[in-house]
């Protein structure tokens, strides 16, 4: 369990790594402070509830079950984190806002002084590594302190829900999935853990044993719980940057046709698009050598040869817009043709500008690649064999 338990804070806490890949301002803002606290506790809650740092921690401090109100303070500061970034969310005036924020301080720390306090008086000589809440749910004080802990963070979880479902009615795209994912992260710890928790703890009260809620379904719903609030978390980061880089990589391999008709044109030296570069990155590394190679090849351009294909695809039916491609296609082919044979210039260059070069991105590029992949247009009427 505890491998699982580890396994699961892991990726937790890597999704706090992803929320600070910005630049330096953005990491600064309450937000993202804020959901870095939240993931970060979050993740030291599922350490600390792993049955093997329970054990540890009793060892080390030589006190029996001391690992418990370590886990419930820490899992009572990660109610107090998520509570506290409602409040950055919210927004509002700065001066209400750190008025509530301080408020909800001051109310988890008293919170997690009663726990320390019920525990110090609490008789817990046996340690209980897995099903401390219900061995000892009807001992006097342990039991106020286990169903304290229960509470703090159910408000703070419940609180989430709220907002989230409300949120949700007020957003779109990207940031409503991230929302609908924590709010199912949300439940899933309010319903799995929380419910399990105060099941298995009345059953004690009434002298039933449902144990095995509290020992071997809450703590799997708490950590897939958590795995889906981080999702809900990353995604609005995460998948804009990963769209991205899957449009770059589209966009890197329609570019290749023209790629290779230009790669031989000597241009300013760069750095190899090597395999381990982001394809945002490599795309705009061929971005900037094909224009440096269209600059090159400029004296070559021939203003008889895109004419006359101009005049052959709009004989073919072609629109305005793809006879215009198909002649500057063939236009850049034939002074490619005549640069690699290393013949002279034109004495009178045309003064004819692409239309990859006018327009900005890497649209223009595209489209005049991907007409350099298609066969010359044959006047209407010419029957192709």
């Amino acid at each position: 369990m505890s491998a699982v338990v580890y396994a699961a804070a892991l990726v937790f806490g890597l999704s706090c790594v992803v929320l600070l890949r910005r630049p330096g301002t953005a990491v600064r803002t309450p937000p993202v402070l804020s959901a870095c606290a939240a993931i970060l506790l979050g993740s030291l809650v599922l350490v600390c509830a792993a049955p093997l740092t329970l054990a540890t921690v009793n060892d080390l401090t030589g006190v029996p079950n001391f690992g418990a109100p370590l886990t419930y303070g820490m899992l009572s500061a990660y109610s107090c984190s998520l509570v506290v970034l409602l409040v950055v969310w919210r927004g509002g005036p700065r001066a209400r806002v750190r008025r509530l924020v301080r408020a909800t301080i001051v109310a988890y720390a008293l919170l997690v002084a009663a726990l320390v306090v019920l525990f110090v008086l609490a008789d817990a000589r046996t340690e209980r590594l897995t099903d401390l809440d219900t061995y000892y749910a009807r001992t006097p004080y342990l039991r106020e302190m286990i169903l304290l802990y229960l509470a703090g963070h159910t408000a703070a979880t419940v609180s989430m829900c709220v907002m989230c479902l409300k949120w949700g009615r007020e957003v779109t795209g990207v940031l409503r999935t991230g929302l609908r994912l924590i709010l199912v992260g949300c439940l899933l710890d309010t319903i799995g853990f929380q419910a399990a928790k105060y099941t298995a703890v009345a059953a004690r009260f009434a002298g039933h044993d449902l144990d095995f809620l509290s020992t071997y379904v809450a703590p799997p719903m708490a950590s897939l719980g958590a795995l889906t609030c981080s999702a809900g978390f990353v995604l609005p980061r995460l998948l804009p940057t990963a769209v991205a880089h899957w449009r770059g990589l589209g966009d890197y391999r329609r570019l290749a046709p023209l790629w290779a008709l230009l790669r031989f044109v000597p241009t300013a030296p760069k750095p190899a698009a090597s395999w381990w570069r982001s394809p945002r990155e490599r795309l705009q590394w061929r971005e900037v050598s094909i224009h440096d190679a269209l600059l090159a090849l400029a004296p070559y351009f021939d203003d008889r040869v895109r004419v006359a294909a101009l005049d052959a695809a709009l004989r073919a039916g072609h629109g305005a817009h793809q006879a215009r491609l198909a002649a500057e296609a063939a236009m850049l082919t034939d002074a490619a043709r005549r640069a690699a044979n290393r013949e002279a210039p034109l004495d009178r260059p045309s003064g004819y500008r692409l239309r990859a070069t006018e327009v900005s991105g890497t649209g223009g590029l595209v489209e005049l690649a991907q007409a350099m992949s298609r066969p010359p247009p044959a006047p209407a009427g010419t029957t192709v064999r």
